[in-house]
């Protein structure tokens, strides 16, 4: 399992943003891996968004550059039973700690293992031995599993991009014994916080009787593998152009007219239940009740592109927001005022920078997020000579590394009004200095140091691993960890 960091990195995850695919419609994932692999060329693996019955056992292969995208087309009931079934309707709610939304099925769960055994059936065929493998997210936790099932000894690390449980949440989960067996099979599990590997590596000890290492070095049930933290990026210089470039551009000159001198509040989230967007519409509205001095003065913006529109519970959601938008605006609106901009559709980075540059206000509230790159992307976009604030939830995995937000309590609507009050009065010195501080651990992790530090780490936990001791020393990755 030797090998350098120079190997030929084969990258799998669920969506595959595609060649001519545009920024805005790609997620923050798929951006993040499409920047990765731009920078050192590979294979990038995964779903083509398409479905057909008795669709190919093989994937269709293309070339753009230095990438190569192989995707393969799902049966649509065996898609939705991964993806809708266990996927999205039973992870996701579970690492976001909505155990009230989780839904197990086991034909679901059933469907979920076919679909990651299907995947790595028609990987293997592509891989060379010296490739390293990088798999991303709960789509594909047994990927691992099924690679060595099929042979495949080379390096295979894994990210999980949303939150890990505590242990007394995923006990909650049927099949949670199965899926720390599958993380095993990997050589690295990279997660989001510190938090999250706590969490993991409680579980492991406790309950599968594993034991824990110097570094993350992980022992269990014979295997051996390591679990570390690497806090995901973005492309800080990327979006400092962006940003800058904005200035006297036509999307900025289109806002500042149509806010004609008020200030702005953004909020930039997918539409999930999630991201909190009820209790943020709440405390905006609390705050134009409380603070009167505040209307027809400050206008919030919330962008939130339509997710899962397919779920009822999704389709709930979207109707409360549009519901909510309207009593707000109907009971506080003037004839030249709207307090609440509502918009279910997604927008270019260029133009999402110019709106951040503009905003006084960064409002990222979620419930529960892994990383959440919106509060990195709006500290970035700030004109360091004026910049504005960003409001962040304890509960996103951003909040461990910007001590320079004003931390809330999503949960608290009264907390988060008063927290929109104290940024909307925030003298600029002190909106400075908290600016600075939140952008030195924005360059200090880019998505390139993220993806650089896991991969090197990768490179070389391969070989630490071999060893026989079990309190054998690993390297330090480039986060610190």
């Amino acid at each position: 399992m030797g090998g350098s960091i120079l190997a030929r990195l084969v990258i799998v995850s669920n969506r595959v943003a595609s060649p001519k695919e545009r920024l805005a419609k790609a997620g923050g994932l798929a951006v993040a891996l499409r920047e990765a692999l731009n920078r050192r060329g590979g294979l990038w693996f995964g779903w083509s968004g398409e479905t057909e019955v008795n669709p190919p056992a093989e994937p269709k292969v293309t070339k753009a550059g230095r990438i190569t995208y192989a995707l393969l087309t799902l049966d649509p009931e065996e898609q939705r039973a991964h993806y809708a079934g266990y996927a999205n309707g039973t992870l996701w709610p579970l690492c976001h700690y909505r155990l009230g939304s989780l839904s197990f099925h086991r034909s679901d769960w059933e469907a979920y293992r076919r679909v990651n055994a299907a995947f790595a059936k028609a990987l293997m065929p592509l891989l060379k031995p010296d490739d390293v493998v990088w798999v991303h997210d709960y789509h594909f936790i047994p990927l691992g599993t099924e690679l060595r099932a099929l042979g495949f000894e080379g390096r295979i690390g894994y990210f999980h991009h949303i939150p890990w449980p505590t242990p007394e949440v995923f006990y909650c989960l049927p099949s949670h014994a199965a899926l720390v067996r599958d993380l095993s099979h990997y050589d690295l599990v990279g997660l989001q916080t510190e938090h999250d590997v706590r969490a993991l590596l409680t579980y492991i000890s406790a309950e599968a009787k594993g034991w824990i290492g110097p570094g993350g070095v992980v022992g269990m049930q014979g295997r051996r593998f390591r679990v570390v933290a690497y806090p995901i990026g973005i492309d800080v210089d990327a979006f400092v152009r962006d940003a800058t470039a904005s200035i006297g551009g036509q999307d900025r000159k289109r806002l500042d007219a149509s806010l004609a001198g008020r200030t702005l509040a953004i909020g930039v989230d997918r539409l999930d239940y999630s991201k909190g967007l009820p209790n943020k519409f709440s405390a905006f509205e609390d705050l134009l009740e409380r603070y009167p001095e505040h209307r027809s003065k400050v206008t919030m913006m919330q962008i939130a592109p339509v997710s899962r529109g397919e779920v009822a519970e999704y389709r709930a959601l979207r109707r409360e927001l549009e519901e909510s938008a309207g009593a707000i605006n109907g009971r506080y609106a003037e004839f030249d005022w709207v307090p609440l901009r509502y918009l279910n559709k997604p927008f270019p980075r260029p133009t999402l920078a110019a709106i951040y540059r503009a905003a006084r206000l960064g409002l990222v509230t979620p419930l529960r997020d892994g990383m959440n790159l919106v509060a990195k992307e709006y500290v970035a976009a700030q004109d360091p000579e004026n910049p504005g604030v960003l409001v962040l939830s304890r509960f996103a995995g951003a909040a461990d590394e910007m001590s320079g937000a004003l931390i809330i309590n999503p949960y608290d609507v009264e907390g988060m009004a008063e927290a929109f009050d104290l940024a909307l009065r925030m003298p600029r010195e002190e909106r400075i200095a908290r600016w600075e501080d939140n952008m030195a651990k924005v360059k200090a992790r880019t998505i390139h140091d993220w993806c650089d530090g896991f991969l090197a780490d990768l490179a070389a936990t391969g070989e630490m691993l071999s060893g026989e001791s079990e309190q054998r020393p690993v390297p330090r990755s480039v986060t610190g960890h």
